[in-house]
């Protein structure tokens, strides 16, 4: 860990990203707003201070902003359109603290031309609301105290994984030298709501975990573990800004950095944390999305046969638009290593396709509808990659960041109450005349039977008060 004061002596005429800013965005810590309880966090406030006055020591031409609460779609990146933007704090009963901020608009055209050429889901279209958002104004507060010049790009988020975040960033540092812009990267966000139990969101123990690990990772500024973080952990803990703070880090992709942690606070039940980045020389070391994507093929390599089979069938089916022919269409080298139960027993089995820690498409069959456990798991392969209803197709660019399970499932068996499941031992299928719902086991976040029966009434349509009937399965799971 480097000082951040070496921001400040980094040469006029430098051009890029030349320094990064991790901070949070309570409103209340804007005096009209706080109206005094902005105290509770003065470390905060302090630390904001430095924050701006070295922006205003670097004279950035643009201030690029990414926030959480700008125009954010589920699978594609917003960046905010036009001229200008206008903006106050009317919604936190502080009207006259307003902005009128003028965009980079040529910075902005780059950013999507350069989304485009790579087939990447980012650009101008779509925006919801042209006012700035609470995300964007509160850094902007504070810089405007101190720094009156630099045009702002102003960036949504979205739902897409941590690696298209960091992919984003990667997109933006390239836009920016390509039109030789001297540029700071503001990376707008809270960290955890879930810290204290008098906060407005209550208490919960990923909370504390989250903020002690983000702070931790973004203050050696290793990126690389910013991208690792576990989805449903940042959803138990309630993060706000990590997804900003990701595509910050992208931008500063294959640079050594070195930073300065200038606060982090709990008071309030919700984290702030400022952190300050002063990307240096070139790091072949540190380009982490690629070594990731070398971790991901080294643990491929370790899967078993009938996972090998299933990411064959799908990836013929989506890159080569063929549904493979058993055993015809299976090379040597899997044959080899299949057993010779799998193409002559029968029975269900389960495809479940994960992305970067998150779903991206899970169908089976409880009993056998094909001729063999290999035809059953290369029909799901292609079914849970392209027709869950839950997920949009997989697409071929996709395909190197899939993480695939295959479980085959035994033969179900009636149990009279759930005192007869094991939440980790036992899938459970809940029946109701022709509604049927269905569970595997030992899933992450299902962690009793009680939520295992309640997740697989709710996936049949089957209410409490319906007359219905459990069964029990056991799976070898296979990854």
């Amino acid at each position: 860990m480097g000082s951040g004061k070496d921001i400040l002596n980094d040469s006029s005429g430098s051009k890029g990203i030349v320094a990064g800013f991790m901070v949070p965005h309570p409103p209340m810590i804007v005096p009209d707003v706080g109206r005094g309880s902005e105290e509770k966090v003065r470390k905060t406030i302090e630390s904001y201070e430095a924050v701006a006055k070295r922006i205003a020591e670097i004279k950035p031409d643009t201030i690029i902003i990414t926030s959480p609460h700008a125009t954010m779609y589920s699978n594609y990146f917003h960046i905010s359109p036009g001229d200008r933007a206008k903006g106050d704090f009317g919604d936190f009963r502080a009207p006259k603290v307003s902005f009128d901020e003028e965009y980079d608009y040529e910075l902005v055209d780059m950013i999507a031309d350069i989304a485009f050429e790579n087939d990447f889901p980012a650009g101008f279209e779509g925006e919801k609301k042209k006012e700035l958002d609470h995300g964007t104004m509160v850094p902007l507060y504070f810089i405007r105290k101190y720094y009156k010049g630099g045009k702002i790009v102003r960036i949504g988020l979205s739902g897409l994984p941590l690696t298209d975040h960091y992919q984003l960033g990667m997109y933006i540092a390239e836009a920016v030298e390509e039109l030789g812009r001297r540029a700071v990267f503001v990376a707008s966000g809270d960290l955890s709501h879930k810290l204290q139990d008098y906060g407005p969101y209550g208490f919960a123990p990923e909370g504390p975990e989250y903020d002690k690990r983000i702070m931790d990772a973004a203050g050696r500024a290793a990126f690389g573990e910013m991208m690792e973080f576990d989805e449903d952990f940042c959803d138990k803990a309630a993060e706000c800004g990590h997804r900003s703070f990701v595509i910050m880090s992208g931008a500063f992709d294959g640079l050594s950095v070195d930073t300065e942690v200038l606060s982090h606070e709990d008071v309030t039940g919700v984290g702030y944390g400022i952190i300050t980045f002063s990307p240096k020389e070139p790091d072949e070391k540190r380009h982490f999305l690629d070594e990731l994507i070398s971790k991901l093929r080294e643990e491929r390599s370790k899967e078993d046969g009938y996972v090998q089979l299933a990411r064959l069938s799908l990836e013929s089916y989506i890159a080569g638009h063929k549904k493979l022919s058993i055993p015809d269409d299976i090379p040597d080298e899997l044959m080899n290593i299949l057993p010779g139960e799998i193409f002559s027993e029968r029975a269900g089995a389960f495809v479940s396709i994960h992305k970067n820690g998150r779903l991206r498409g899970c169908i089976g069959t409880i009993a056998p509808t094909a001729d063999s456990v290999a035809r059953e798991i290369v029909r799901n392969a292609i079914s849970a990659s392209t027709h869950d209803p839950r997920f949009d197709p997989i697409t071929e660019d996709e395909l190197e960041w899939l993480e695939i399970n295959v479980d085959v499932l035994g033969e179900p068996e009636d149990i009279d109450s759930i005192d007869q499941l094991d939440v980790k031992r036992y899938g459970v299928i809940v029946s109701c005349g022709n509604r049927r719902g269905l569970l595997l086991p030992d899933l992450d976040g299902v962690d009793d039977v009680e939520t295992q029966v309640s997740i697989a009434m709710r996936k049949g349509g089957i209410r409490e008060d319906d007359d219905y009937t459990l069964q029990r399965f056991e799976v070898i799971r296979h990854k």
